[in-house]
């Protein structure tokens, strides 16, 4: 296997050997694109497997080679993958459903990691992404992180905006980012809001843009105190696997936060992507929000 010349965070550029090919396997959102974009740009040719029902041929996804594969069929995965000559493959993009083991189209490849997906479906999300993970390094790809083929995307430490947190926001910010600590060493989620010092919701299975709705139905009920005020934060779970589900913000996380009434949003630096940075940025900044990188914390797993 090759090894991705990149910083233990995965700030470097990513430097693959000659005959190298790209598999990414696709969830939805923006990052799927990004990363073929970014591979297309080092003059790489992707191979994009879509998972069905989270990315579609009918988007941007579709002008690269690619197939789609049912979440079913998690058995085929290995044989497409060296069927196209995939030698390295990246996860990016959310996949909200989980596999229903009663309609899983069941062969060999699948019947040798059933055991090892039932056992991480028990344990959540993050313990079926690192199954994924060991099970396609076992047998000979090298798992990426999207952030090592487009660096560019990982947030940066300090200010990314105009507007910078003020005494309280960073009461907040202390208090959003201990909850959200806390539920990701539950695998819960990756996210938490706090107003006034204390975390008032949480991110669950709704994802970030759920829980941002959460918190402006909150302040559109008379809940919270006050119209405006808290902060967003995201950071990687404990022991996260940090080459899959990164936590990301985009232009719609921005959006969400002003409607909340939010007066922030902050993330972890070198452990989270932020898409379409130049237009969350300009966002952020005609809406009078911050958006600031946080100090990573020491713990997580770099694989």
């Amino acid at each position: 296997m090759t090894t991705p010349k990149t910083t233990p965070e995965g700030a470097g550029r990513l430097r693959l050997a000659a005959g190298a090919k790209v598999g990414i396997i696709a969830g939805g959102g923006r990052l799927p694109l990004d990363v073929a974009d970014g591979l297309v740009a080092q003059g790489l040719a992707p191979f994009v497997l879509m998972v069905e029902g989270e990315a579609s041929p009918t988007g941007g996804l579709g002008r690269f080679e690619h197939e789609v594969l049912a979440i079913e069929s998690l058995g085929s995965l290995v044989g497409i993958l060296r069927r196209h000559g995939v030698t390295h493959v990246v996860l990016a993009g959310e996949i909200r459903r989980r596999p229903r083991l009663s309609a899983m189209r069941f062969n060999f490849g699948l019947l040798a990691v059933v055991p090892l997906v039932i056992s991480a479906l028990a344990r959540g999300d993050d313990g079926l992404l690192k199954v994924v993970v060991r099970g396609l390094e076992a047998r000979g790809f090298t798992v990426l992180g999207a952030h090592q083929i487009v660096p560019d995307l990982t947030t940066s430490e300090g200010s990314l905006t105009r507007t910078v947190p003020g005494k309280a926001d960073w009461r907040d910010i202390e208090a959003a980012r201990e909850a959200a600590v806390a539920i990701g060493a539950l695998d819960i989620g990756q996210g938490a809001v706090a107003i006034g010092g204390r975390a008032i919701a949480l991110e669950g299975i709704e994802g970030t843009d759920g829980l941002l709705e959460r918190v402006k139905a909150l302040r559109g009920h008379g809940r919270l105190a006050g119209k405006t005020g808290g902060v967003l934060v995201k950071c990687a779970k404990p022991e996260q696997e940090l080459r899959v589900d990164l936590p990301s913000i985009g232009l719609q996380t921005v959006e969400g936060a002003h409607a909340a009434g939010l007066a922030g949003i902050a993330v972890e630096a070198g452990r989270s992507l932020i898409l379409d940075s130049a237009a969350v940025i300009a966002r952020a900044d005609a809406l009078g929000l911050f958006v600031y990188g946080l100090p990573p914390r020491g713990g997580a797993d770099g694989g």
